[in-house]
């Protein structure tokens, strides 16, 4: 075969890099594959506005069953996003017996199991290394050259809109509402910004990246998500002078009895660890392998050439096997066979055990300390160093900020509701874990 043919649905700003990649390297992918990949058909429902790469408009249409319909074209690339209708077309392609590439991480994390077993059934595969960590080749990694390591934990930085306001906010003491003006004028958020901002855009990622590394189901409704809008300056500035950096992080952790741990949330991250010094739109995901050991991928995260990067990496996997005359899936999606796939338990996030930093709103008043430090021991939780600003005239509101050892979640919030009611509480208290052992 000299030529393999491709359908795109989707012609926005990554589709546009993909034709272009095709364009300006196709003697490259040529040399790679043995064979060229030809974009043959591209469906949206405006194909009259500049997307700033010239094609012929005899491959545009509105019309996306002139993809499906087309017994030349092998592969299908979705970049619609969403739910629908990206779940309906993926699942088209699949059942006329077209292998698919996709960015969808959203699609991937609520209806993967669905689409895996459509695409074992037609013996066709799904292939989606861009819908995590944009150019970052984690995905093919863990299924490829990592696949002989049975994991213990991934966690990362993973949305590109978040690190880059909490990075503005903690070095230039920036406001979260001014920097996020700023990131959607840069193109760094959407014009809403809510998946980003509150953390499900990240859930998504780590639901897709827990089930490859882990071999199991993911319940993407049971992660636990915060986002970082309750995030301020004082946050930031406390958290540095006990030696840590606030960065909006997904963990997945496989605990010693079997039970998974899947949670996003801001987290205290020491300024030791590589990890708090990844600034701007940059991503990094870090996997601790039995064999391996840590290992750290590092790179923009999304963004219009590297997400095209990932997506005709994929098209180069797929259109070799296809060369070679490969009929049968060349590996499962998840990296595992699916009678082996299984269903980890969940720890519930009460369970849950780290660090704590907590932050308290009191008034300057004698007895406070006490009366905090006495719940708290009630609770079994133990206090490892305390900040406390300077005493006011007139009894005026101040911080207290208590770093914890490590103690069980359930306590510690047990613990805040019994402090929240106290008359000296003048703020709803606040919580920050702490992850001192990234591994």
């Amino acid at each position: 075969m000299n030529e393999i043919k491709v359908g795109l649905i989707g012609f926005g700003n990554i589709g546009a890099g993909v034709v272009r990649l095709l364009q300006e390297n196709a003697q490259t992918v040529q040399q790679k594959v043995g064979s060229g990949i030809i974009l043959k058909r591209i469906a949206d429902l405006d194909i009259t506005s500049d997307r700033g790469v010239s094609v012929d408009p005899a491959m545009l249409t509105t019309d996306v069953n002139e993809i499906f319909n087309d017994p030349e074209i092998s592969i299908v690339i979705e970049l619609i996003g969403g739910y629908e209708p990206a779940k309906t077309f993926v699942l088209k392609a699949i059942e006329a017996g077209k292998h698919v590439v996709t960015a969808n991480k959203a699609l991937l994390a609520l209806h993967g199991d669905e689409i895996y077993a459509a695409a074992a059934r037609k013996g066709v595969e799904v292939q989606f290394e861009a819908a995590v960590g944009g150019g970052i080749p984690v995905l093919s990694a863990i299924k490829g050259n990592l696949s002989g390591n049975r994991f213990s934990s991934v966690f990362g930085i993973m949305n590109g809109t978040c690190n880059y306001i909490l990075t503005r906010m903690t070095q230039e003491g920036a406001d979260f509402e001014d920097v996020l003006k700023s990131a959607m004028e840069l193109g760094y958020a959407e014009p809403d910004p809510t998946f980003d901002i509150e953390g499900v855009d990240t859930a998504h990622k780590l639901a897709v990246l827990a089930s490859l590394c882990f071999g199991t189901k993911i319940d993407f409704n049971a992660i636990h998500t915060e986002g970082i809008t309750a995030i301020s300056g004082i946050d930031i500035r406390f958290a540095e002078q006990f030696g840590y950096r606030i960065k909006l992080l997904a963990i997945g952790k496989l605990t010693d009895d079997r039970q998974l741990e899947v949670r996003v949330h801001p987290t205290m991250i020491p300024l030791r660890n590589p990890l708090a010094d990844v600034n701007g739109v940059f991503n990094a995901i870090h996997l601790t392998g039995d064999f391996v050991g840590p290992v750290l991928f590092y790179g923009r995260g999304a963004g219009q050439n590297p997400t095209a990067s990932a997506i005709v990496g994929d098209l180069v996997a797929l259109s070799r096997s296809i060369a070679a005359g490969v009929q049968n899936r060349r590996s499962a999606p998840l990296g595992f066979l699916d009678n082996t796939i299984t269903t980890l338990p969940l720890k519930p996030m009460e369970e849950i055990i780290t660090s704590f930093m907590l932050r308290f709103t009191a008034q300057d008043q004698p007895g406070v300390l006490a009366g905090i430090a006495g719940v708290l021991g009630k609770n079994g939780i133990s206090i490892e160093s305390m900040v406390q600003t300077a005493r006011h005239n007139g009894g005026q509101a101040v911080p207290i900020v208590i770093k914890t050892h490590e103690a069980r979640e359930g306590a510690i919030r047990t613990a805040l509701a019994e402090i929240d009611s106290f008359d000296f509480i003048s703020e709803k208290s606040r919580l920050i874990r702490i992850e001192d052992n990234l591994e």
